[in-house]
């Protein structure tokens, strides 16, 4: 139920991006998922990429600041009400949720991504709910 998410460091100047993806591209690793905060000078990628292990060595190797963190994959409905009852739940057991990112897919279906401190609580708490997560096999290499 853990999934390694990639958070990596990029100066804004064009180009970087371009060269991380070229770098993905080349060692054969597919991003799942991913979100850029910015600002004037620098972002924050975050991303699920497939082969995490690998994806860091050859990101640091070419000079990459990146740091591996575990989230969450939550699977809700898409459609009105599907994420409030599932960040009610967490609230409602004393759960913070440090950042989250979402994507929709064509089954009527979101994924969320959810950073915790309490990563194993929550999963446990998610569980007890008998709501749906993905796991690692589930992101990696979609």
């Amino acid at each position: 139920m853990i999934i390694k998410q990639l958070s990596v460091f990029l100066e804004n100047r064009a180009g970087r991006l371009t060269e991380l993806t070229g770098i993905l591209e080349e060692n054969d690793i597919n991003i799942s998922a991913f979100s850029i905060a910015d600002t004037a000078d620098f972002g924050i990628l975050r991303m699920i990429a497939g082969k995490p292990d690998l994806a860091e060595k050859v990101l640091k190797e070419k000079g990459f600041a990146v740091k591996m963190t575990d989230v969450i994959c939550l699977i809700v409905p898409h459609k009105p009400g599907g994420l409030h009852k599932s960040l009610q739940i967490l609230s409602d057991n004393g759960i913070s949720i440090d950042y989250m990112y979402a994507f929709a897919t064509s089954d009527d279906r979101a994924t969320v991504v959810i950073r915790t401190d309490e990563t194993k609580r929550a999963i446990d708490v998610l569980q007890m709910h008998k709501l749906e997560m993905l796991q690692s096999g589930d992101v990696y290499q979609m």
